[in-house]
């Protein structure tokens, strides 16, 4: 007899006084309900934290995505039992490989991370000595070119190595600067229309001069096609975050490509102490998570999803277009944070608000809602809300233009 149906026949045989039970002053269906649900911990409420509606997009300032329940699922099986590191990253490096039809690939601690390592294992190879000497890379090639419009906060990642930036503008200039200090050419997937050099320019380029050349797609899925796309296209590395358009880990990456480049970057993370990537450890949970996440996302019908995005950017633009003054514009960024996505524009004499007051608002109402832009536009998009959340958005969003 299972604990629960023991304790409901206790509590059926226990005399009644006026409706409740004698010795504990409870009703049967309090208890069985305490049994049956334990009461969960509302731990933002504790500490006194507003959660919201994201309305915004896959930000690390308001905790990225949310995860599936077959990735919470996993995370928790991880919690169960102790496992060799090393060895379950291995495991998981090939399954990931054979999902995404490349060489090889690791779990790793974000974009970021996998920048840092990915950098690092092309640096020092295989050499455990080199390894534990970075970020001192005397000796070593320590040169990265990177086109002059690629060159954004991100590619710390890079120098945290101790390795160097060249900046270059054109294919002339990028072979210019080539000499025996050279380790890498480093793409940038979102600032693709800045740059001289097309993607497959970069990589023609790596191949004549021998050089590895790495992309960084971190908010480039969807398209789900991203994720087989570069690595065919012959980049030697590629980085993707985790706990963005896949829905995995939000401090977890994805660093695919040549085995050569990924066993060496593996060198310089946990178990590994003396390294610059001791701080990136990656544990079972996440990379089980990570793997579980991945599988999740190949599997789903992305034109249906794409679909459901449409009808709720729809929902919203056409909310707020019926306030005298509106405009709306649905658009798809290139590259990164590909989705449907929609620009809120009023003229502030007919409709008289500002775009920040805009954003306050909807930030500080009921539900909270948070979204993006600068002094012209309000941003929203979709692909982080839980379906039916698009309502309550489209009210809200018509009720404070309306109001102004």
């Amino acid at each position: 007899m299972s604990s629960r149906r023991k304790v409901l026949k206790t509590l059926s045989a226990l005399p009644f006084v006026g409706g409740i039970l004698g010795p504990g002053m409870l009703t049967a269906n309090t208890v069985e309900e305490a049994i049956v649900k334990p009461i969960a911990r509302d731990f933002f409420k504790e500490l006194g934290l507003r959660t919201f509606i994201n309305a915004a997009g896959t930000y690390t300032s308001m905790t990225g995505s949310l995860m599936r329940k077959e990735v919470t699922d996993a995370i928790n099986y991880g919690a169960t039992e102790y496992v060799n590191l090393d060895e379950l990253h291995d495991k998981v490096g090939d399954r990931i490989a054979q999902l995404l039809e490349c060489e090889y690939a690791t779990v790793s601690s974000g974009a970021f991370g996998a920048m840092t390592i990915g950098l690092a294992g092309v640096m020092c190879g295989m050499d455990t000595e080199k390894v534990a000497q970075l970020p001192d890379t005397t000796g070593l090639k320590d040169e990265v070119i990177v086109q002059e419009a690629h060159d954004i906060g991100y590619t710390h990642a890079l120098i945290n190595t101790g390795a160097k930036l060249v900046q270059v503008k054109s294919a002339k200039d990028l072979e210019r600067a080539i000499n025996k200090n050279t380790a890498m050419l480093w793409f940038l997937n979102a600032n693709t229309d800045l740059g001289e050099i097309d993607r497959e320019g970069f990589v023609a380029l790596g191949r004549k001069h021998g050089i590895p050349t790495f992309i960084d797609c971190a908010a480039d899925v969807p398209p789900v096609e991203n994720l087989f796309k570069f690595t065919k296209m012959g980049f030697d590395l590629v980085a993707f975050s985790g706990g963005k358009g896949i829905r995995g880990p939000q401090s977890a990456g994805l660093l695919l490509g040549k085995r050569k480049y990924i066993e060496a970057a593996r060198l310089h993370t946990p178990p590994r102490g003396t390294t610059i990537a001791r701080g990136m450890k990656v544990n079972k949970e996440e990379v089980l998570g990570m793997l579980a996440a991945l599988e999740v996302y190949l599997a789903k019908d992305h034109k249906k999803e794409w679909e459901l995005w449409e009808n709720q950017i729809k929902l919203i633009s056409d909310s707020a277009l019926t306030v005298k003054g509106v405009e709306t514009e649905i658009h798809v960024p290139p590259h990164a944070n590909h989705v449907p996505s929609l620009r809120i524009k009023w003229d502030e004499s007919v409709v008289k608000i500002t775009k920040d007051e805009m954003r306050k608002r909807l930030r500080d109402g009921h539900p909270s809602i948070e979204t993006v832009g600068g002094k012209e536009e309000v941003g929203i998009t979709t692909w982080m809300m839980e379906p039916g959340q698009e309502r309550t958005v489209a009210q809200r969003v018509k009720e404070v233009l309306s109001n102004a």
